[in-house]
């Protein structure tokens, strides 16, 4: 069973929803986001999704395209976030997922830019602007190399669609819980549970909810009805506001992710 697989299934073992931390790489610099990593890992979380940085990340909302900024106003590069999965990989086998755009994986070469993940011990990839209709080369070198992958579900994905998407997905389904970009929301979108539903029909894989999540109370709701809760801003939000004393961010980090964490219980 791979990494991602096998995290779900303990949850499940557990009783509980899997928690996903987003953490752009490289924000606000190379040791930093490794001590942040690092710090989300000991407090619990059961997936790290790492945003591979890119100058114009469409899905982004404001918080994660500063992240992005900074990242790459570090110096930070695809060859740089691959060392931060090598560097991750000598003290965690938490499942890594690449959250990526096209543009990243093409300049490389989609199966250089594939096998390279895999090799550095990512697990998974998320490329959100790549649609299943698009995607048989990127899938094929998925395969070819064991890399599981990631596909979006949205609130406006029409029924007919649901089928090819989930059968484009390896690893699990994220579904966007609201319409437009990332970031943190004061209320939850009321349906989620008949979207998980009306997922759930088409996939026995699991189905994680992002966007918007960003309290304590939020995770424990969308944890009654999803396999997973994705929570993003809010941590990116804890690196930028301790900017002035990086040596803080990772404690300020663990302890922000494990009171979200403890809405699972």
């Amino acid at each position: 069973m791979d990494r991602i697989a096998s995290a779900f299934a303990r949850a499940r073992f557990e009783q509980r929803a899997a928690f996903v931390a987003y953490l752009c790489a490289g924000d606000p610099d190379f040791d930093t986001s490794l001590a942040a990593c690092r710090a989300v890992i000991d407090a619990g979380v059961d997936v790290l999704e790492l945003g591979v940085p890119f100058s114009d990340p469409l899905a982004d909302g404001l918080t994660n395209q500063l992240a992005a900024q900074r990242a790459l106003e570090s110096g930070m590069t695809v060859p740089r976030v691959l060392e931060l999965v090598r560097r991750i990989r000598e003290f965690s086998e938490v499942p890594v997922v690449f959250y990526t755009y096209y543009n990243l994986i093409f300049a490389h070469g989609v199966e250089p830019a594939v096998r390279a993940a895999r090799e550095a011990g990512a697990d998974g990839m998320l490329v959100l602007d790549l649609p299943p209709e698009e995607s048989a080369e990127f899938a094929a070198a998925c395969r070819q190399h064991g890399l599981q992958t990631v596909c979006i579900v949205a609130p406006t994905t029409p029924d007919a669609r649901l089928p090819k998407i989930c059968a484009a997905t390896t690893g699990f389904i994220y579904y966007v819980s609201r319409e437009g970009v990332t970031g943190e929301r004061q209320e939850m979108a009321a349906d989620i549970p008949q979207a998980i539903a009306r997922i759930k029909r088409h996939t026995a894989l699991p189905v994680v909810v992002g966007f918007g999540i960003s309290t304590r109370d939020h995770v424990r709701a969308v944890a009654q009805a999803a396999d997973g809760v994705v929570v993003g801003s809010a941590l990116v939000n804890v690196i930028k506001s301790n900017l002035d004393a990086c040596a803080t961010i990772a404690p300020h980090l663990r302890a922000k992710a494990a009171d979200l964490i403890a809405g699972l219980r």
